[in-house]
């Protein structure tokens, strides 16, 4: 069925297709026929489509790898609102520029807009650009604010960094009664820094 719909246009259906070659799915695995699907999905609008020929380029799946077709294709996904292309962005203007120039104030963007939709990675990049002053003014509050967000989302670093914060009272009031919380939190998890906090907490 989704062979059919495919070939006469349907882009939701290219893109399934392209996944069931990908994976092996009701099909021979096929990672040529994958890519050629994903490009037909994509070149048709289909954000999905967009976004795993992203994947293809970058690693090179049915295709060469080509960081720089990588790059302009995460550009679309994000543009359209994929939220996953959006980080994908992101990180590629906040490192080494992979398919493009370094630029701090686009990797802020992407993230800000990422961590609106309550994308956490997103938020975890938007925090350090906060506390760095990468691509935005140096915020700690904001910075503070974030690592929150992503702490209360169940985040084992992001609960110990909070609980560092509260420790030693970096843009937040002393409290060791939430430091403590903070560094249990992420000790439940298997954070080892945190246990080894909190064996001083209870000493």
């Amino acid at each position: 069925w989704y062979q059919k719909a495919a070939e006469n246009g349907d882009n939701y259906a290219m893109n399934n297709l392209a996944i069931y070659y990908e994976n092996g799915k009701g099909t021979e695995k096929n990672s040529k026929n994958a890519f050629y699907w994903y490009q037909k999905a994509a070149e048709k609008d289909c954000i999905k489509a967009m976004f795993n020929l992203v994947v293809c380029y970058e690693n090179g799946e049915g295709t060469e790898k080509d960081l720089e077709k990588a790059f302009y294709w995460c550009q679309k996904a994000a543009e359209n609102g994929h939220i996953d292309a959006m980080v994908c962005l992101a990180i590629c203007y906040y490192n080494n520029g992979e398919g493009t120039e370094k630029n701090l104030k686009k990797a802020f963007y992407w993230y800000q807009k990422a961590a609106e939709k309550d994308h956490i990675d997103a938020m975890t990049g938007l925090a350090i650009c906060y506390e760095n002053g990468n691509g935005t003014e140096k915020n700690l509050g904001k910075a503070f604010y974030w690592y929150q967000k992503v702490a209360e989302n169940g985040d084992k670093e992001a609960q110990f960094n909070l609980g560092v914060r509260y420790e030693k009272g970096i843009v937040i009031e002393k409290d060791e009664v939430k430091a403590s919380y903070w560094y249990q939190k992420a000790a439940q998890q298997g954070f080892n820094n945190a246990q080894y906090k909190l064996g001083f907490f209870y000493k």
